[in-house]
């Protein structure tokens, strides 16, 4: 199956009621992190702001639940925290252009035919058939692989199991990762795995319980934090394989969103929540696909960053979000809190990544 970005139609602003709208408002923020009233809140579609007549910008980056700031002749997507006083907001709720700015929801081409007014299993369940949504997917991640950003989010399940985690170390290192935003507790596992062949104290082929195992990821952490980085672990021998040994290696960025329940945590794990959104942040704005992988908190997260566009050379792309997971819980939570265009994939990512790395790269597992 080969692959083809669908091509965007802009908003023809020649009609009579682009011409008649007006140019938008800004009223300056009040105080630091705090919007005028009657603000404008951002979406997860592209937005114009129409600056001057006849003339309407798209912001170059955007997320949703943010405000447009003028910027010079240009605008901003800025979250309410980083807001300065005085800077100038975009105000009104209008989104057709009433206010001057308009919501584009319509701009990416249909590239299926219109469904049935009604037909059966139009939503995804258990017994959804996911072949082709594979196929879709190993198509994608190629073209990506040369001409994307594609990101990864991870819950701890991923490196659980034997084969999954080299699985995914394969996917690393053949260029199918090129960044991962995940919790400590991903990180300590995969560092449990090359230590001691378990995760939780469990071995992650036979998952037999290794004798006092539950010590395993604590003396993994303690170890690292004594070295001072995951980094030295790797270059002093006590890490030798997985996934973040080959991340790495490949020089792949990752960021480990910090939790109250971490244990230790490891060094490179960030405590500070703005600082590791704003890390998270600088990672989904370069994102073109990313795959959310069994966790639920994360997923939503990185959902609530990442727009439904993203600017490569000058031209509007759509950004594709996967997310896998073995309940449907997860997808409709998403699509509840405004990740609308969030595609899921119902099964244990166990299986998904073994299934994904046998699809691209022809191999079936079996290597730690």
């Amino acid at each position: 199956m080969n692959f083809t970005l669908p091509a965007y139609r802009d908003p023809d602003f020649s009609l009579p009621e682009f011409r008649a709208a007006p140019v938008a408002r800004f009223e300056p923020s009040p105080a630091h992190g705090v919007a005028p009233e009657d603000y404008h809140a951002t979406s997860i579609f592209p937005e114009y702001v129409h600056l001057s007549p006849g003339r309407w910008v798209l912001p170059p980056e955007s997320r949703m639940d943010c405000v447009l700031v003028r910027e010079g002749e240009g605008i901003a997507v800025r979250e309410f925290r980083n807001l300065r006083q005085g800077d100038a907001v975009a105000v009104g709720r209008g989104e057709n252009g009433e206010n001057g700015i308009l919501v584009h929801t319509q701009g990416f081409e249909e590239t299926a035919d219109a469904p049935e007014k009604f037909s059966f299993r139009r939503h995804v369940s258990r017994e959804t058939a996911f072949s082709v949504d594979y196929d879709e997917l190993y198509a994608l991640l190629r073209h990506e692989r040369e001409h994307g950003c594609i990101v990864w989010v991870m819950g701890p399940a991923v490196v659980f199991d034997f084969d999954a985690r080299a699985a995914l170390t394969n996917l690393v290192r053949t260029g199918f990762v090129h960044a991962v935003l995940a919790g400590n507790a991903l990180a300590v596992h995969d560092l449990e795995a090359s230590r001691f062949g378990s995760a939780l104290g469990q071995d992650i082929y036979s998952r037999r319980g290794r004798r006092l195992g539950h010590y395993n990821h604590l003396d993994v952490i303690n170890a690292v934090r004594a070295l001072g980085s995951i980094r030295a672990a790797i270059d002093a021998g006590l890490i030798t394989g997985g996934v973040m040994h080959a991340l790495y290696e490949a020089g792949i960025p990752y960021v480990l969103a910090g939790s109250i329940r971490d244990d230790g945590p490891l060094p490179e794990t960030i405590a500070d929540a703005r600082q590791a959104q704003d890390r998270m942040r600088s990672v989904t704005s370069q994102a073109t696909t990313v795959i959310a992988l069994a966790t639920q908190l994360h997923s939503i997260a990185t959902g609530n960053m990442t727009p439904s566009y993203t600017l490569r050379g000058g031209r509007v792309r759509p950004v594709y979000f996967y997310c896998v997971d073995m309940s449907d819980f997860v997808t409709t939570k998403l699509a509840n809190r405004g990740s609308l265009g969030a595609r899921g994939l119902l099964t244990n990512v166990q299986d998904f990544l073994v299934t994904v790395d046998r699809g691209l790269n022809g191999r079936a597992g079996r290597e730690a």
